[in-house]
């Protein structure tokens, strides 16, 4: 399970993933200055750190390196939530917490997530309450089927 990112770290990882190519340390650097007064050496030394912790891979380009996220922003977060549920003394009791924190908006992604998740499994029902099935002969005309 991956640490969760310090305060800086996640900066310079929140532009890598936004930038979704590869990038130098004199471009987050320079966009890192709109927000804060930073060195560039603060940058490169954080920029190697998430190297040296799998974060990043790095390429280099003449004396320099160009970095590209190893994984994505949801990734990162999965797996931050993960380590906190599977870590507690009650996941259920955890999860129920969590779900009450959402609002409706996230509720309705983990529905969709969970849609998503169902239906690359072959072995779980993509609805979970599927209708009953009519009895043959009493339910009216039939559709023909597409392509007949």
């Amino acid at each position: 399970m991956p640490r969760p990112l310090g305060e800086l770290e996640d900066a310079v990882m929140t532009r890598v993933w936004q930038w979704n190519r590869p990038v130098t340390v004199r471009e987050v650097l320079e966009d890192l200055q709109q927000e804060r007064s930073i060195a560039y050496t603060t940058v490169m030394t954080v920029m190697d750190n998430l190297h040296q912790k799998g974060w990043v891979r790095r390429e280099a380009e003449g004396r320099a390196y160009r970095y590209t996220a190893v994984s994505t922003r949801a990734a990162y977060s999965a797996a931050l939530m993960n380590e906190a549920w599977s870590t507690s003394d009650s996941p259920a009791a955890a999860l129920v917490a969590f779900f009450g924190m959402m609002s409706q908006e996230q509720r309705e992604a983990l529905r969709d997530a969970m849609r998503v998740v169902q239906h690359d499994d072959p072995g779980t029902p993509a609805d979970p309450e599927p209708a009953p099935a009519e009895p043959e002969g009493e339910s009216g005309a039939h559709e023909p089927e597409p392509g007949r």
